[in-house]
């Protein structure tokens, strides 16, 4: 990671604190209908229409093994955009902003959370001794989960 200020869009699962890089952060939504995909894989939570376009959405908490809970006020889908891919990622909540200095940024340890360690970029212990685990998109949506994800598709309107 370059040692230069990066931003990121903080996130909860649990009482874990992750991170994104706010480049790729296109919106936050609220959680309101989540259309189900037929034999989708278990972490894929469903589709839905975000300015058009049909976008997949990842339970994050699925993905991760945690368990999965009912949406509340205060869950988000985090869309995403990767190379012109569109993702949303459903998480518990997601409402801060943070400016990150690589030099801050540690390696993330063998296993954190249950979450293996090729998912993460690294790890920053903030000002208030909170962990963030910063979460590496790119792996996440590794070519072998971009065959089980649905294509997203312009819808007209």
């Amino acid at each position: 990671m370059s040692e230069g200020m990066q931003s990121y869009i903080l996130f909860k699962l649990g009482e874990t604190t992750f991170a994104v890089a706010s480049a790729i952060v296109q919106e936050l939504e609220l959680v309101e209908d989540i259309t189900p995909v037929p034999n989708a894989a278990s972490y894929v939570e469903g589709i839905v229409l975000v300015r058009g376009r049909v976008v997949p959405v990842i339970n994050l908490r699925a993905r991760f093994g945690m368990p999965r809970i009912p949406w509340d006020q205060q869950a988000r889908i985090i869309v995403l955009d990767i190379k012109g891919r569109k993702v949303g990622l459903l998480v518990d909540a997601a409402r801060e902003f943070l400016e990150i200095s690589g030099k801050d940024v540690q390696p993330p340890p063998d296993t954190v959370s249950g979450v293996s360690t090729q998912l993460l970029e690294g790890v920053v212990v903030l000002e208030d001794d909170r962990l963030v685990l910063i979460l590496d998109i790119e792996e996440l949506l590794s070519a072998s989960e971009a065959e089980v994800l649905p294509r997203h598709k312009e819808v007209e309107q």
